[in-house]
Parts: C-alpha cells; structure tokens; sequence
C-alpha cells in the first residue's frame, strides 16, 4: 500500500503538468454589449500552421465565439478584429523515480538507517508546447479591449483527434469569461 501511494501522487502532478492554462486581461472602461460581429487576423509574428490545423483552431475557436452572441463577418467590417498569435516552445520534462527499499532508523545498519539500498533513475523528455494568443481589438476605439492566453494548446505531435479535443477545449477556457463582467 505505501508503495502505490506515491505512484497515484505521481500521476496526478504528471496530469496536472499536461493542464492548458488560461489567462485573460480586459479594458473596464469598454462596452462589450456593443459588439455582435468579428473577423479573424493572423499577426505578423504569429508560427504559421498548415491550412488543415489552421481551419481545425478556427472551427473550435468559432463554435464557442457564437455561444458566446459573436457572429463571424462575411466582409472586412466587424465590431471586433480578432488577432491571433500562435507560439512554439520547447521544455525539459524530468521524471525522477525512486526504489527506496531500505530497513530504516533501527534496524539492520544501526540506529541511524545505515542499511538498506536506495536506487533511482530520472529520464527526460521534451515537451512541445504551443500558445495561442487572442486579442480583440476594436477598431473603431482603435484599441485592445480584451486579451486572452492560452498555453498548453497547440501540439503538433499528437494525433489529430487529440488534437481537435485539445483546441476544443482551449477555446471554451479561453473564453469561459467572455464578455467580462459589466459594471
């Protein structure tokens, strides 16, 4: 039992470190009743993706814009310019684990655990990890009125089913508080 403890504790920090993570930023001073329509615009330092992963994001992140009373326009005007910005970073992941298989205080090596044999071994992976970045600019304001990041959401190494759940899911997160509250 006190050797499956630790492994259930691994698991769940290992779950947890794989988590999208969301944060979002927004002008008070703005009247987001007043937006209705939207167009999308890639920004100039934003990682190209292929057209195929392009439209997947696009779809997810469209879905959840109309549930939330945003129309996507057919034209060049909108209330809103949507621009996003995809990054890819790469991080060191170290799994250390350990086979502790010692007597302890008392027994075999004196009072103070001499005895037994401890044993571990760490591997390390790279982890591909892709932000998308939203901006909602008004572009009769001529400013931002809404900012959201989310991490953990582009992988080009899963498989494209995982992948569709993985935007499907960083999108309604991303905007899980839009509109923001109104004064």
């Amino acid at each position: 039992m006190r050797k499956i403890i630790p492994i259930f504790v691994m698991l769940f920090f290992a779950a947890s470190a794989w988590a999208q993570k969301v944060s979002y930023n927004f002008d008070s001073q703005a009247d987001f009743s007043k937006y209705k329509t939207y167009r999308w615009e890639q920004h100039p330092n934003s990682m190209n993706l292929d057209d195929l992963t392009k439209r997947q994001l696009g779809e997810a992140l469209d879905s959840v814009l109309v549930t939330k009373g945003l129309t996507k326009a057919t034209g060049s005007d909108a209330d809103l310019i949507l621009v996003y910005q995809l990054a890819m970073h790469q991080e060191k992941q170290l799994t250390t684990i350990g086979d502790n298989f010692g007597y302890g205080p008392g027994w075999g090596g004196g009072w103070y655990g001499g005895g037994g044999m401890s044993m571990s071994t760490t591997t390390s992976a790279t982890i591909h990890i892709g932000t998308l970045d939203v901006d909602m600019y008004d572009p009769a304001e001529k400013r931002i009125v809404w900012r959201g990041v989310a991490s953990k959401t582009v992988n080009a190494n899963t498989k494209p089913e995982k992948r569709q759940k993985n935007f499907e899911k960083a999108a309604k997160k991303l905007f899980k508080n839009y509109p923001p509250p109104q004064k």
